[in-house]
């Protein structure tokens, strides 16, 4: 074994947000599967634990450790295309902007996908990364295999027909069974989907939501707390012919104010909490009602510049308006000054184990923060909601919750820990947060 392959480093990590530091021993970029597994042999010999970290856009802990910390950046690209069974399979430190691009020019694509192409096939669906769909559902859900490095250095690959007991649980595995080196997941032709924003009020959403969801294949919308406003967003499969946004009115909506113009504001409001009302309400009108036609991820996908703190939960979907109602009276009774949207989106049922929709059809209602706001109380206070309806809070967003209420929520919890218990009996890939939400 040589060098060649460990970029070996001792340095502080934070993920996205910033809200989380840790200072590994080590940090270890390897460059193939055999490395990876000498890795692991070396950590174990060494008494430390190892934890994957992708781009650190989870809110969480669930990447930190003070042992080796695994960045997968030379484990990346396309290794097979396969058009007979449509399936891609991808190397595991591969961003899905660069997945999602590849595909387009092989004229192919992910059936759905969330709003953020930053972070590594791995690191999404570790953590339950989605979209919004009313009959596809997250990116987890789209995988057909997994290939993994597990504690003891074996190179274990798992699908619905090889090891399907470790792929039942391993397609949303948190990094608590292994290193995952690759994904296969299921692709289809690449197609068109037309998008139709348009702003409506808190009430009307709220009053048609069910009927919103069955109209169309992606449906989501954006509440501006302080204000009766929110903005709707519906996609659905087109004929075309493709009409994306004009460059200098794309320009506008999508960095001018959904960036741009957006940082100054929560700066602003930030810094002079009062102003956050009449700034809602002024946010809350500046983004018009328009229509374009492009492929899925241009459509799916938004830059996201301004940083915050977030925390989302998964809803019964029937319990989802009576929760959002439940917010916005909290919010509109309490001193709270909320200068973030909140985003409402849904999901149908899944068959994977920890899966926020696992077993059940789910909305998700995702609360934000400017960062360097404190957002405890709001927090908190929406926690408090969300959890009274049975809420599965997002893996990789903030929350205080722990593996006794989590084995409540989740009927198929001890199915995960049995199958962790079996691949990583010593806990070579624990971490605090783990212990909390895994039990240990």
């Amino acid at each position: 074994m040589t060098d060649t392959y460990a970029r070996t480093t001792a340095s502080t990590w934070r993920n996205w947000a910033g809200n989380v530091t840790t200072r590994p021993v080590r940090t270890v970029s390897p460059a193939s599967v055999d490395e990876l597994a000498e890795t692991l042999r070396r950590a174990r010999e060494d008494g430390l634990k190892v934890k994957p970290a992708g781009t650190g856009h989870s809110f969480t802990a669930a990447a930190a450790t003070d042992g080796v910390l695994i960045r997968p950046d030379l484990l990346t690209g396309i290794r097979e295309i396969d058009r007979t069974a449509m399936t891609v399979t991808v190397e595991a430190g591969t961003p899905l902007k660069r997945l999602n691009t590849a595909l387009a020019r092989e004229g192919l694509s992910l059936t759905n996908m969330g709003d953020i192409m930053d972070q590594t096939v791995a690191g999404a669906t570790s953590t339950g990364t989605h979209g919004t769909g009313r009959d596809s559902a997250s990116i987890s859900a789209q995988i057909r295999a997994v290939e993994m490095v597990t504690a003891d250095g074996t190179v274990l690959r798992c699908s619905a027909d090889e090891n399907p007991d470790v792929f039942a649980v391993a397609r949303l595995g948190l990094g608590a069974l292994g290193v995952i080196t690759a994904i296969t997941f299921a692709v289809e032709p690449v197609f068109l989907l037309t998008a139709r924003e348009e702003p409506m009020t808190f009430d009307r959403v709220t009053a048609d939501f069910d009927r919103l969801l069955t109209e169309n294949e992606h449906f989501e919308f954006y509440w501006f707390p302080h204000t009766g406003n929110c903005n709707t967003k519906r996609n659905n499969r087109s004929a075309g012919p493709a009409a994306p946004p004009g460059k200098v009115s794309g320009w506008i909506d999508d960095e001018l104010l959904s960036n741009g113009i957006f940082q100054v504001a929560c700066s602003l409001g930030r810094a002079v909490p009062a102003t956050i009302p009449s700034i809602a309400k002024l946010s809350s009108r500046a983004l018009s009602a328009r229509t374009y036609t492009d492929i899925p991820y241009k459509v799916f996908t938004s830059p996201r510049r301004v940083r915050f703190m977030e925390m989302e939960y998964a809803l019964p979907r029937e319990a989802a308006v009576e929760a959002l109602r439940e917010v916005k009276a909290m919010v509109d009774r309490s001193p709270l000054r909320i200068s973030f949207p909140v985003e409402v989106r849904t999901a149908p049922a899944d068959d994977i184990a920890l899966s926020t929709a696992s077993g059940r059809e789910s909305a998700y209602i995702a609360v934000h923060l400017y960062r360097g706001t404190p957002h405890q109380a709001y927090f908190t206070a929406v926690e408090r909601i969300m959890t009274a309806h049975a809420g599965r809070p997002h893996w990789g967003k903030i929350h205080t919750r722990d593996a006794d209420y989590l084995a409540g929520v989740y009927p198929r919890f001890g199915e995960f820990t049995a199958v962790r218990d079996r691949l990583d009996p010593d806990r070579l890939f624990g971490n605090d947060y783990l212990r909390r939400v895994l039990g240990d």
